[in-house]
């Protein structure tokens, strides 16, 4: 099989296996692909959209919203549709500014980098797939009224902080595309964009 042929036969198995559900149109190609990248139809569970997350996020896209995310590996996987919408992506977390400034404060790198992308992006689209702190920032900026992001994955993995995370996040009048529990990672968080990219490129198209 060719390697369309193989996702395209993937998704039927995953619309089979998983049966009736409760998303929206907008919402089900994002879930679905999530599943596949991570072979795991739990998250059918698990996936939870807030504020018109689907749409709104589409959208953002579709203006060529700036990017940002929590680590590298997030940003690796983000497909190169991105570019060819004018999309740029950012991460902070190699600047050796950003290393200083977290020894300095005793906290984490992810979260002071995720602090100075907000100063720079503050109504970008944020992605999440690794670090809570990372999140913790997103949320923080957001009460305190210094960010208002078009959309926010949010998605990190773990067992220290991660679940008080995701429930700040989802408690946020943005759009928010979470993972709740435990689960999430890098791959889940950047199928979620990358589903909303193929979207985008198909009303485009239409």
């Amino acid at each position: 099989m060719l390697p369309d042929e193989i996702i395209a036969e993937s998704f039927r198995i995953i619309d089979r296996e998983v049966g009736a559900h409760s998303f929206s149109a907008d919402e089900w190609p994002i879930v679905r692909r999530m599943i596949h990248a991570a072979g795991d139809l739990e998250l059918v569970r698990a996936v939870t959209f807030r504020n018109d997350a689907a749409r709104k996020g589409l959208a953002a896209l579709q203006v060529a919203t700036a990017l940002v995310t929590d680590v590298r590996m997030v940003a690796a996987g983000i497909n190169v549709m991105a570019e060819n919408f004018g999309i740029t992506t950012h991460c902070y977390i190699e600047d050796p500014n950003i290393a200083r400034q977290a020894a300095l404060e005793r906290t984490t790198r992810s979260y002071c980098a995720m602090r100075a992308a907000l100063d720079r992006f503050p109504e970008g689209i944020f992605v999440i797939g690794n670090a809570p702190t990372a999140l913790d920032a997103v949320c923080e900026a957001v009460r305190e009224k210094r960010a208002r992001p078009a959309l926010v994955i949010a998605m990190p993995v773990g067992f220290v902080g991660v679940l008080e995370s995701k429930a700040e996040a989802l408690a946020l009048d943005v759009p928010v595309i979470a993972v709740e529990g435990r689960k999430g990672g890098s791959a889940v968080a950047v199928a979620a964009l990358n589903a909303l990219l193929f979207m985008a490129l198909e009303a485009r198209r239409a």
